[in-house]
């Protein structure tokens, strides 16, 4: 499935829009402004909440926490020590974990697991505000991918909206 993530740009938080191929909309992502470390809700457009982001504070490197109905679902983290490149791992339950590799920032990089590449994100407008092509191999987990993603680039590119 494609889905097109843009980031909003007149807004306290970080909120995102997130557009299926046809380019209704999908999903939202409302971003927490004034919050102890960053808290996003990944909602559906009737408003419900699919999953819940939240930075993980005093950890070793950037670490967010993905909930679903609840329970904690995901961690993504980013790897602290790699040279030349980044990487980010998304450890989900059981033990085929997704890894992010790529360069991150120019936003080209892959999602994979052990079977290979399940979602290939990439910055294909020039926007005022962050735009990605995100693509996801049928029968992965949208939610998942798209949730990490959004963490992905809070870890990469945060820093140049505040």
């Amino acid at each position: 499935m494609q889905y097109l993530m843009k980031q909003k740009i007149l807004c306290l938080g970080d909120d995102f829009t997130i557009q299926d191929g046809e380019g209704r909309d999908a999903f939202y992502v409302d971003g927490r402004a004034f919050s102890l470390g960053q808290k996003l809700s990944f909602q559906d457009m009737a408003g419900r909440e699919l999953a819940f982001i939240s930075q993980k504070l005093f950890a070793w490197g950037q670490t967010y926490e993905i909930h679903r109905d609840g329970q904690l679902f995901a961690v993504v983290k980013k790897a602290a020590f790699t040279f030349f490149h980044c990487q980010f791992t998304v450890d989900v339950p059981g033990p085929d974990d997704y890894v992010a590799e790529g360069n991150f920032l120019d936003t080209e990089y892959t999602l994979s697991r052990s079977t290979g590449v399940v979602a290939e994100v990439s910055k294909r407008f020039i926007a005022l505000s962050d735009t990605y092509g995100i693509d996801i191999v049928d029968g992965e987990d949208d939610v998942t991918v798209l949730a990490s993603a959004v963490v992905i680039d809070l870890c990469c590119h945060g820093d140049k909206r505040r």
